[in-house]
């Protein structure tokens, strides 16, 4: 190509590129262990079991709807630990609000569903790695996703979710943190 033509057509492609999807919080943060407001209030664990306030931006083109998962792959289960499945969350959604996660659902989107989570029922589920187990990770990640809702059974495993997330997910941002007792 001629070299002439290649620096207007980069500019171009520049200008036409899509800001990356990502996503933040101002209290689940990748550079501070996490707070014990998100920390589960039960098998030894004493938190506040919240789920943290999300906001969202530049989702991929064609984003249908969004899912949100909270896992731990460090759990000492040999597949890791589901906290938190919410799926079918409108794609003019921009975040969730601190407590989405409540077992009610009362603040989550229209038509968003809690999955189950490894605790064994729907709802925000808070790091409680076992004492001395050192430093688990947590991994937050908002799927964009290419259809509105995801075919899940009522009573779906946290893997099937995430199998249909898979399938569907057009791109996906996400925060990381640890926490230890």
């Amino acid at each position: 190509m001629n070299r002439s033509l290649l620096f207007p057509v980069l500019l171009l492609a520049a200008g036409l590129a899509q800001a990356a999807f990502r996503v933040d919080s101002p209290t689940f943060n990748p550079k501070t262990p996490l707070p014990s407001l998100h920390v589960f209030n039960g098998f030894g664990c004493d938190g506040g079991n919240r789920s943290p306030e999300l906001h969202w931006a530049d989702a991929p083109a064609g984003t249908k709807s969004f899912a949100v998962t909270l896992y731990d792959p460090d759990a000492p289960t040999g597949s890791g630990w589901w906290h938190w499945v919410v799926y079918n969350i409108p794609a003019t959604a921009g975040g969730l609000p601190a407590d989405a996660g409540a077992a009610d659902g009362g603040r989550l989107p229209a038509g968003a569903v809690q999955g189950r989570t490894d605790f064994g029922a729907p709802g925000f589920g808070g790091a409680c790695p076992p004492a001395g187990a050192g430093k688990h990770r947590y991994i937050l990640t908002v799927h964009a996703l290419k259809v509105e809702t995801l075919p899940a059974p009522p009573d779906a495993s946290p893997a099937l979710i995430g199998f249909l997330i898979h399938m569907n997910r057009l791109g996906s941002a996400v925060l990381k943190t640890t926490y230890g007792r």
